[in-house]
């Protein structure tokens, strides 16, 4: 894993996404899914870019499951951002650098 990401599980999402004083992104992901695993190095290079702004966190789904069910997670990888400790916005599957980026906009521009 990455230092430039936080690894959350179902016991430290409250404290580490929901009780955060910044925006957090968290991309809730499996081992085994070949668009996660895609999706891997442009979450971490926006990481980086966003650093101080926006909080990256990651969620494997298969050892944390309670967590994405109560979030109604249905496919991964599935990138949620929390601000103010609500969900602010979803973006589902594998998405271009670019297309995140503009959702990562859209929020730091209110954080």
């Amino acid at each position: 894993m990455s230092d430039a990401y936080l690894e959350v599980t179902d016991q430290t999402f409250g404290e580490k996404v929901l009780q955060s004083d910044k925006p957090v992104i968290v991309d809730f992901w499996a081992p085994w899914c070949t668009p996660c695993l895609r999706m891997a190095p442009t979450f971490e290079r926006l990481a980086g870019e966003y650093a101080g702004k926006i909080t990256f966190a990651k969620m494997n789904t298969d050892i944390n499951m309670s967590t994405p069910q109560r979030l109604g997670i249905q496919g991964i990888p599935t990138m949620i951002i929390f601000s103010g400790g609500k969900e602010v916005d979803r973006v589902v599957g594998l998405v271009q650098g670019e297309v995140l980026k503009r959702h990562l906009d859209g929020v730091s521009a209110h954080a």
